[in-house]
């Protein structure tokens, strides 16, 4: 995830509660929907140094002092060589915050430096390290779910970046086994908004790291497929939810995947029919109305 993008004007530090809660509400209702997190789990969070892996670790803090289950929560951040990288401001951010941790030290910014050709993006083989190195840790102290920062924003630039350059309708799952099977992936921040998630990191104050090599590198599609979801945003405010909401309502006869839906087969039996073509109601209501709550706060 790159920090790159402005963050709006601090709010007040009376404004935390306000901030706050919407985001307590969004993750304990993200993780309720897809049972991220169950009794006796130990949770690796995994802290970059950005506002959304802080604003992660706050959520998950905060769930386990008031969730009705019993869990564990664990931070891990991994060093990956990068010049100038402050190797002491998440050990000391991380003491005062009384919270257990563990900081990881693999050099992969030299071998991603080294087998990038020059002009090509570091992300995919940065990513593939990271996430090798975070998987063996997690299966080293026995974590059973590893929890990401992603949020909403991040899952829709997977998702236009997969059609757009890939050929696919593929998203960003909020919950993943990997393929091994040793270890689940969550995000907790699936359903909330990058713009909420910014305005609680700064009036949080917290001691941001910015990411000197995915973040800094030039031209990104994903900054580019970011910036067209933020002018969708400005100009229809809503949309983004609306497209996030379509990930959970989708009508496999009405695609073209022959391997998810049996088109061979159709004759003039009842089937799924044509209620693609009735007409659709589409209700102003808030995307979490009516989703599963959990009494946390």
């Amino acid at each position: 995830m790159t920090q790159t993008r402005p963050s709006p004007t601090a709010a007040p530090h009376t404004d935390l509660p306000r901030l706050f809660a919407p985001l307590v509400k969004g993750a304990a209702a993200a993780i309720t929907d897809y049972r991220m997190i169950e009794e006796g789990d130990r949770v690796m969070v995994c802290l970059s140094g950005g506002k959304d892996s802080y604003t992660l670790l706050d959520i998950l803090l905060h769930l386990h002092r008031r969730a009705p289950i019993d869990f564990e929560v664990v931070a891990v951040n991994l060093d990956q060589g990068q010049p100038g990288f402050p190797r002491e401001v998440l050990p000391e951010y991380l003491t005062r915050l009384g919270v257990p941790f563990q900081i990881l030290t693999q050099n992969t910014y030299s071998v991603v430096q080294a087998k990038t050709p020059p002009g090509k993006t570091t992300c995919a083989l940065c990513s593939r390290l990271r996430r090798g190195a975070l998987y063996q840790h997690a299966r080293e102290i026995g974590a059973t779910k590893i929890a990401l920062g992603h949020h909403r924003e991040d899952i829709l630039e997977t998702l236009f970046m997969n059609l757009f350059f890939g050929a696919r309708l593929k998203a960003m799952p909020p919950k993943l086994q990997s393929d091994d099977g040793t270890n689940v992936v969550i995000r907790p921040l699936a359903y909330l908004a990058e713009r909420d998630i910014e305005r609680y990191a700064v009036a949080k104050g917290f001691p941001i790291i910015p990411c000197t090599l995915c973040g800094s590198q030039p031209n990104l599609q994903r900054e580019v497929v970011g910036q067209m979801l933020q002018g969708w945003e400005r100009e229809h405010p809503g949309r983004l939810q609306n497209v996030l909401r379509g990930l959970t309502r989708v009508t496999p006869s009405h695609l073209l995947d022959r391997d998810l839906f049996d088109f061979a087969s159709l004759s003039v039996q009842p089937a799924e029919g044509d209620r693609g073509f009735d007409g659709e109601e589409y209700p102003e209501r808030e995307f979490l109305a009516g989703l599963s709550e959990m009494t946390m706060l």
